[in-house]
């Protein structure tokens, strides 16, 4: 039984170690290439911080960028957050006429490829002022992320025992202070699991910023460094390059590592309910 048991926790532990090494790898050689010597980059001999220098004053600034997409992803977190809390929890607690059939309709969206809603939203936004805009891409990708926000704080909700919302009820709290002061602290790792879901995406997200943002002073950081590989005849800058992949993953990394219980719980949210 113990061997059974020990050859068990070392293969757990084999398995999880290598395809941990395998995901580090790329960003730990990412992190070397950016500050190491070669001909075609900005740092050409020994080891520095020449990439960066380049990345810091190109175009617009980096300062600039960072911005653009500081500014897009919390803008879509808080609108994410904001419809998903208020649907999930219509959904989740509430009964009227056709609610299955109008969620399913939501999930649906999901099977709707990304690309194909970008060219109307692109002539609508121009009709409303809101092309090139960094408001328009955030409600952009707002719509995008809402159906999973809205599954996921849906069986949240569902997973809060009734009688926690009933007592409130009773106490006197109105549907709303029911909400505010007992739902969501009960469904938190769920919010925290959408919220980075959404930052994640906003900030990673190159297709929409694409389509949508003209203005090289408005781009998003994926975006810049797009433009930034091929800024002199075709010819790819690959020290600039790694560093601005260094640049975009250190938030997602931070934010990750800070949030991943709340993270991990959220995903279990559903799995048992009260």
């Amino acid at each position: 039984m113990r061997l059974q048991r020990a050859v068990g926790q070392t293969s757990y532990y084999v398995v999880a170690g290598g395809l941990a090494i395998m995901f580090l790898i790329p960003l730990i050689w990412t992190s070397v290439a950016s500050v190491s010597p070669h001909g075609a980059t900005a740092q050409q001999v020994g080891y520095g911080l020449g990439n960066y220098r380049t990345l810091l004053d190109y175009d617009a600034g980096l300062p600039r960028y960072l911005w653009n997409s500081s500014y897009v992803s919390v803008l879509t977190v808080i609108f994410v957050l904001g419809l998903s809390i208020l649907g999930g929890y219509a959904f989740g607690r509430f009964t009227f006429p056709g609610r299955d059939a109008l969620f399913l309709l939501i999930i649906a969206i999901l099977m709707v490829p990304y690309v194909t809603l970008l060219v109307p939203l692109w002539v609508l936004f121009g009709e409303i002022g809101l092309r090139n805009s960094l408001f328009g891409l955030a409600l952009v990708l707002t719509l995008y992320q809402l159906p999973f926000a809205m599954f996921m704080m849906r069986i949240s909700f569902e997973a809060i025992p009734k009688e926690l919302e009933e007592s409130a009820l009773v106490d006197g709290c109105g549907t709303f202070g029911a909400l505010r002061r007992i739902m969501l602290r009960s469904v938190w790792p769920g919010m925290i699991t959408v919220g980075l879901f959404a930052f994640l995406h906003a900030w990673n997200d190159f297709i929409a910023p694409l389509f949508l943002i003209n203005d090289s002073s408005a781009y998003p950081l994926p975006l810049a460094m797009a433009t930034l590989r091929q800024q002199t005849m075709g010819a790819v800058d690959f020290g600039a390059t790694q560093a601005g992949v260094v640049v975009m993953a250190v938030p997602c990394l931070i934010l990750f590592l800070v949030l991943q219980r709340h993270y991990v719980r959220g995903f279990m949210s559903g799995a048992l309910k009260g």
